[in-house]
């Protein structure tokens, strides 16, 4: 099978029993940087020295079959340098073509920097979207923000420190001086901190120099009241591009909070008339 294992993201505390297990009895681990993965293992120390295959952005996809075939036969860790793989690390090429071949995917849960930072962020925790790293060109950087500008779910942003200031100035300009972001560094490690604000007011701190993994969360957009009218109009329109009824209905009860099942009986009744 293929164990996808979650890493600790800085603190080595972090590290589980299932893991350490993990890597004590694996033959063979697929790792994003290999020289990460043997210190990792000198760290927690760990005397197996399993096969490491070097497993990144830019050899996944011709590696993937040769470990999917790998695992056929035996069990493969695969390890990214910090947290769990496959989210915003190599390891995604690999269980879609486990997943194809029928070959067992599982995984030994553990750190993320994702969940932790929306958890301590204060923003809503209920829905919320992971986005990644943001387009380092800044026309391409604007263009995504602006797409986003509606999203009421929290979001969630990976962001290198070099361009943390200009994505915060860019966030202003595409959600507003209102929208709440907490930019979370350095988690689990000894410098950890979180900053909360308004996006001009944390672009002032970010200018004077940034170190570190960043996080950043920010608010969703705010419900806009929709009068029934207008969901109605929505609806139509969402059905006239080839959207099923129902599915119209869905989509657009879940952009406005109206209920799915009304829009469905308006909808029918306008048919009728």
């Amino acid at each position: 099978m293929i164990i996808l294992a979650a890493t600790p993201i800085g603190n080595l505390g972090d590290a589980s029993r299932r893991l350490i297990e993990v890597l004590e009895n694996a033959e063979v681990v697929a790792a994003e940087d290999t020289r990460t993965t043997q210190r990792l293992l000198q760290a927690l120390q760990i005397a197996n020295r399993p096969r490491l295959i070097a497993l990144h952005d830019h050899n996944e996809k011709h590696k993937a079959a040769e470990l999917v075939a790998l695992a056929a036969e035996q069990d493969i860790v695969l390890v990214s340098d910090a947290g769990m793989p496959a989210v915003s690390d190599p390891g995604y090429g690999v269980v879609a073509a486990a997943v194809a071949a029928g070959v067992t995917v599982t995984a030994v849960p553990g750190p993320s920097a994702v969940l932790m930072a929306l958890a301590i962020s204060g923003l809503p925790t209920d829905r919320f979207t992971f986005e990644g790293f943001l387009p380092r060109k800044q026309g391409e950087r604007r263009s995504t923000l602006t797409a986003l500008a509606g999203e009421p779910r929290t979001m969630v942003f990976f962001e290198s420190p070099s361009r943390l200031a200009s994505s915060l100035a860019d966030m202003d300009g595409a959600f507003g001086p209102e929208r709440r972001i907490a930019v979370c560094r350095e988690l689990t490690k000894l410098y950890e901190e979180v900053r909360r604000g308004t996006a001009s007011e944390l672009v002032a701190w970010a200018e004077q120099g940034v170190k570190g993994e960043i996080v950043v969360v920010v608010e969703g957009a705010s419900p806009v009241e929709t009068t029934a009218e207008d969901a109605a109009a929505q609806v139509a329109a969402l059905v006239s591009s080839g959207v099923r009824l129902k599915d119209a209905c869905a989509e657009v009860a879940a952009a406005t909070g109206l209920s799915s099942r009304d829009l469905y009986q308006q909808a029918l009744a306008g048919r009728s008339r």
